[in-house]
């Protein structure tokens, strides 16, 4: 099975970008949609961003259209999250999960596969 595995994280100010990474370790992702999932303090995790197993499919949520890139490399058996414009209410966890399924689900109890997160800290 595969074991995601974050990186990427820190402190930005707003208006900046950063790159999340997510690498698949013990499995590849061929075989899963992935998901970036988010958590800020005394707050649901919340769907913020999905990929398909092809790569041809992504899902965005509404607060992060526009600003958030998800993408895959096949190669590199990693999916990545271009983060840009940041805006204060984007800090939290960012959680990179893997599911079995046709298409990446926005609710996080669907992925069994998750990484350990890595902080991300936009300052104003």
């Amino acid at each position: 099975q595969v074991q995601p595995v974050e990186s990427g994280g820190g402190l930005v100010q707003a208006g900046g970008s950063l790159r999340l990474s997510c690498a698949a370790s013990g499995g590849t992702f061929s075989w899963y949609v992935v998901g970036w999932f988010r958590q800020a303090t005394g707050k649901e995790r919340e769907f913020v961003a999905g990929i398909s197993r092809s790569g041809a499919g992504t899902y965005y949520a509404d607060s992060v259209k526009g600003r958030f890139t998800i993408s895959g490399d096949s190669a590199k058996n990693t999916v990545y999250l271009q983060m840009n414009t940041l805006k204060p209410e984007d800090t939290g966890v960012y959680y990179c999960a893997a599911a079995e399924t046709l298409f990446p689900p926005r609710s996080w109890s669907q992925y069994p596969y998750w990484g350990q997160g890595t902080q991300v800290t936009v300052s104003s």
